[in-house]
């Protein structure tokens, strides 16, 4: 390193690096004199630091060193670095603006600091000792926030709304023409739909309507037995029984063609039913004239019809029914080897209820219900909860919690699941309008342990529902 130090300043005794040094700094000065007028203030001070380094560098090559001093070499290396990092930390002018560059958004130049500033975050200068404003934090939502919002995503498309009730009550008309031209003596009430939709509590899709066929049936031939008193001991089921043979034998009801065993079968009446559907009415003269596809499902044990419009796709269920002794019995049977079996119907009791204690105390019931609904509707495994069951809970839980304003949604909404999680445990849910039944007997356990398990985890997190 001395050999180094001692070769240079021989090199400044030659005079050829001295002559080179003057001249540099001739230029310098001529470009830092003009530097304003050809670069504006910001490139001129960008060129003088750099300017500025790069003289203080060739000023320590040129002075004479101390040999004796053993720290200059040292010091002069610590400068050397400190002169290399001004030069590194100067910011570099602006590239000149090419045409490609003009689409690009423009960032707002960034202001100088002020003595007594420091940069903030975003590195924009704030004065010292200012109060910081912090950005506020995004909001979270409460459970009750959350239910309002998504209640008002569950609302039927506008064109659903409007076309499907119109739609069906088309083909009820034309399905009611054919039966009484068709079976003239049998004598079938005026066809009526039924529905979520047409009751206000339908969520999601319109995508089915129950089209109910009411058979009349003369009181004094016929009589109810509870299924309590029957081989299936359920008392959810009716039999429909013929009375007074003796006086009125068989073909004084026209009825009497459908009885099993001397009770009217509710098997043999979709059976033939079934068949009319299939082989008999010209579907696609209907649909031509309705403009859709109409379709009887053939594998099915429900009588069913699948329609096809142009903006809507349309599953419509048919339903034989008896109204006898203020019971609403629907030819349901269940599964198995009896097929004189009705089942009781509590839907037109349900909604019934439900909208009169809404109107007594202006609660949200049918709000809850329509939430409820939706949720059970979109997890393929709380399917069979939709409906009544989840009607009659929020009926039980009426009768013990009084507060259903609107405030109290996500508290009443939280108290329903509870209720589900506690009757799925015991596997039991009582009926409303009659305790003797329970709407779990035709669960599977698997069913219930999935639908257990799938609600407990929503008592803690009920977003994991919505």
């Amino acid at each position: 390193m001395a050999a180094f130090w001692q070769q240079r300043g021989r090199r400044q005794e030659n005079g050829g690096l001295g002559s080179v040094i003057d001249g540099l700094g001739s230029v310098f000065d001529v470009l830092l004199a003009n530097a304003r007028l050809v670069l504006g203030v910001s490139g001129a001070a960008v060129l003088a630091i750099a300017t500025l380094a790069v003289k203080r560098l060739i000023d320590r090559a040129t002075s004479p060193r101390d040999e004796g001093d053993p720290k200059a070499e040292q010091k002069s290396l610590e400068e050397s670095w400190q002169d290399l990092a001004l030069i590194k930390a100067t910011p570099k002018p602006p590239k000149k603006q090419r045409r490609e560059d003009l689409s690009e958004p423009l960032l707002s130049p960034a202001r100088p600091l002020v003595p007594g500033e420091a940069p903030d975050a975003r590195g924009c200068s704030v004065p010292l000792g200012a109060p910081q404003v912090k950005p506020s934090p995004l909001r979270c939502l409460t459970l009750q926030e959350k239910l309002l919002s998504h209640s008002s995503q569950l609302a039927v498309p506008e064109i659903q709304a409007s076309l499907v009730p119109q739609l069906a009550r088309s083909i009820c008309t034309q399905l009611q023409n054919f039966l009484r031209s068709k079976c003239p003596e049998l004598p079938f009430g005026r066809f009526f739909l039924s529905g979520a939709l047409l009751d206000g509590l339908e969520v999601l899709a319109a995508d089915h309507i129950h089209l109910m066929l009411p058979v009349v049936l003369d009181t004094g031939l016929w009589s109810l037995i509870s299924g309590e008193d029957t081989v299936v001991r359920n008392p959810q089921y009716w039999m429909i029984k013929r009375i007074d043979l003796g006086y009125f034998p068989r073909g004084c009801s026209p009825w009497d063609r459908f009885i099993v065993g001397r009770y009217l079968s509710s098997s043999v009446l979709n059976e033939t039913l079934h068949k009319l559907l299939v082989a008999s009415i010209n579907w696609p003269a209907i649909g031509g004239l309705l403009g859709c596809a109409i379709h009887p499902v053939v594998a099915s044990r429900e009588l069913k019809l699948e329609v096809k419009h142009d903006q809507i796709e349309l599953n419509i269920t048919l339903f034989p029914v008896v109204e006898m002794e203020d019971k609403v019995l629907l030819a349901v049977p269940p599964e198995g080897l009896v097929e004189n079996l009705w089942l009781e119907s509590f839907y037109r009791a349900e909604v019934s209820r439900v909208k009169e204690l809404d109107a007594s105390d202006s609660g949200v019931r049918q709000l809850c219900l329509r939430i409820l609904n939706g949720v059970c509707r979109s997890q393929p495994s709380l399917h069979k909860l939709g409906g009544s069951p989840v009607t009659h809970i929020i009926l039980h839980l009426s009768d013990t919690a009084s507060d259903w304003a609107e405030e109290s949604l996500a508290d009443r909404f939280q108290q329903v699941l509870e209720e589900l999680v506690a009757s799925l445990e015991k596997g039991v849910l009582l009926s409303y309008f009659n305790p003797k039944i329970n709407l779990f007997s035709g669960l599977l356990e698997e069913e219930i342990d999935e639908m257990g398990f799938v609600l407990y985890r929503a008592i803690s997190e009920p977003e994991l529902l919505l």
